[in-house]
């Protein structure tokens, strides 16, 4: 009977045709998928993959074992996400996140991840969220917290928190009392997220509509410019006033009181619906009681 180390390497060398892309998914060498492959082939007594120069498929029995093995797999995972303890588990969890959570709970998420898994390792990756969905494409992360939800059947999405955008300035951009209209709030650069993003995009249309002339608009990966830009003056940040809040405090930017909206941003735990997600599942389920306490937070 092969066991479970064994399937779960030939479950991801056919899942993403390659050996060494299996080898590096599960932080082990090439020649050791390999070695593991030959073994269940000789357990089996056939082939259950054709070598290429550049990939491997899977020949009919090897897709039969499969499914075989998904199964398998998934089994063990609800049996140690319903048995094993959690300060026992070890390994890496892949994640990646919006900069704007960085801003807000992700230290609180880092830290409760320390503390109920002190064996994971979190190899954290700060990326805009379209950069981020392409790499959970790619299996190239566990857990993804991002712009979402993302409707792909290989996808497994659980709602975090909603931001709403608001128009941030310092004092020394004084816009008076009262209500600003767009006109007003354009006199100024406008400094938002970058282009590939979609509250760069619903900024873009919002602007194309109003028939104004086309402001200076300044876009960045990085939130943290974004801020240092507005706390500076140099223009009005279009961000979520939550990854501001020590700056509101302080009296260095304020939020413009502005008939002017633009749509929330709605962020997602997203991972692959695959039969090893037993931590990604977990740690979504951290961050979602996470932001759920920030986001009560006065």
């Amino acid at each position: 009977m092969p066991d479970f180390k064994s399937l779960d390497v030939y479950y991801w060398a056919a899942t993403l045709g390659s050996f060494s892309r299996a080898a590096e998914r599960l932080n082990m060498t090439q020649p050791g998928v390999s070695q593991r492959i030959a073994a269940l082939e000789r357990e089996f007594g056939l082939p259950l993959f054709e070598r290429g120069a550049r990939a491997v498929v899977l020949t009919p029995k090897g897709r039969e074992l499969l499914s075989y093995a998904e199964r398998f797999l998934r089994l063990r995972t609800e049996m140690m996400g319903a048995v094993a303890n959690p300060a026992a588990t070890t390994g890496v969890l892949r994640l990646g996140a919006s900069e704007t959570l960085v801003h807000t709970w992700l230290m609180q998420f880092i830290e409760a991840m320390s503390r109920t898994y002190p064996g994971v390792a979190v190899d954290l990756s700060v990326d805009v969220s379209p950069n981020m969905r392409d790499a959970l494409a790619r299996h190239e992360l566990d857990l993804a917290f991002l712009v979402g939800p993302i409707t792909a059947p290989e996808l497994i999405n659980l709602p975090l928190c909603r931001f709403s955008i608001a128009w941030i300035a310092a004092p020394s951009l004084d816009f008076g009392d009262g209500e600003i209209g767009l006109a007003e709030l354009v006199r100024h650069p406008v400094i938002t997220y970058p282009r590939n993003t979609n509250p760069y995009a619903q900024l873009r249309e919002l602007l194309a509509r109003s028939n104004l002339p086309p402001p200076r608009l300044y876009s960045s990966a990085s939130l943290s410019t974004i801020v240092r830009m507005a706390v500076e003056g140099i223009g009005v940040g279009v961000i979520p006033a939550e990854t501001v809040r020590a700056e509101l405090a302080d009296g260095r930017l304020r939020v413009v009181d502005t008939t002017v909206r633009l749509p929330d941003i709605d962020f997602t735990a997203t991972y692959e619906n695959v039969p090893d997600n037993r931590l990604a599942a977990a740690a979504a389920e951290i961050a979602r009681s996470i932001a759920a306490d920030w986001c009560n937070c006065p």
